[in-house]
């Protein structure tokens, strides 16, 4: 990719009329455990468009964190669909979502330590040699801080990607929500992030809840990109101005989908409004 590409991710509920290139989505992103079954309609799909769009595989079941083994079925059955759909990226989290072979059905925090950095550490290095690819971890969105975490998230990816050479996934929603829930300063938080290993970045909507009396934002993915998000954005464009490729992300609720392509349009707006502002 040569220029800055904004994409989407690809769900069911549009899947059909994206079987023709659309003009306004750059690149699509698939959750891989979709698409683990190669004999299904959704993977017969995706082939179709993969001839004409680029795609993106963000897995979300390999449970980096776990203490557990990394689950070889796991890796073979994304491997498979790597190598038959050839995405430009692939992406995991930094969380863990099983213990003692039982999985659960979230992405769950780590405690940022030195023993779960090198647990971390060990499984990226040995998902990577698997798959014979580079990973992406993104940053995950927070309500809760652990007692024992004594890492500041930016560091504990920042030693990630020294000791893997993995690449980042920047989550500016999550940045966003994890800052307001926890108290962080989130433009502190990308000065001190490893930048140069951002190779994709995501922009969601977040949903409010109060609970005891005190606002929670939730990490929800079903509605519009909040202000305060493209706000976060564009001081990202602005201090650090790259060609990273942007996804809108929206899992549930779905509108139609050019109300998806507005927001990707919101980006590029912010983009091209940044690249003026530099120029001037």
């Amino acid at each position: 990719m040569t220029k800055k590409q904004y994409g989407l991710g690809l769900r069911s509920a549009f899947a059909t009329q994206l079987l023709a290139k659309h003009p306004n989505i750059d690149w699509l992103e698939i959750h891989a455990e979709n698409y683990f079954n190669l004999h299904s309609y959704d993977y017969h799909q995706l082939t179709q468009i993969a001839e004409h769009t680029p795609i993106s595989v963000h897995g979300v079941g390999l449970s980096l964190g776990s203490s557990d083994a990394l689950s070889i079925a796991h890796l073979s059955k994304l491997k498979t669909l790597i190598d038959h759909i050839q995405p430009f990226i692939i992406s995991e989290h930094l969380s863990w979502s099983s213990i003692n072979g039982r999985y659960y059905n979230d992405l769950l925090p780590l405690p940022y330590t030195e023993e779960c950095l090198k647990v971390f550490v060990d499984h990226v290095n040995q998902a990577q040699d698997f798959l014979g690819r580079q990973l992406l971890i993104e940053n995950p969105s927070a309500y809760l801080a652990y007692a024992e975490s004594h890492i500041p998230e930016p560091e504990f990816l920042n030693q990630l990607v020294a000791q893997t050479g993995c690449g980042l996934l920047l989550d500016i929603n999550n940045v966003y929500v994890s800052a307001y829930n926890l108290g962080w300063d989130y433009q502190q938080y990308l000065e001190h992030l490893n930048l140069n290993a951002v190779q994709e970045i995501h922009l969601a909507g977040y949903t409010e809840k109060q609970f005891d009396g005190k606002t929670v934002l939730i990490d929800s993915h079903n509605q519009a990109v909040h202000q305060p998000v493209w706000d976060l954005y564009q001081y990202f464009q602005q201090h650090f101005t790259n060609q990273i490729p942007v996804l809108i992300e929206w899992d549930s609720d779905f509108p139609a989908l050019e109300v998806l392509c507005q927001e990707m349009d919101r980006a590029r707006a912010i983009d091209q409004l940044v690249t003026e502002v530099a120029c001037a």
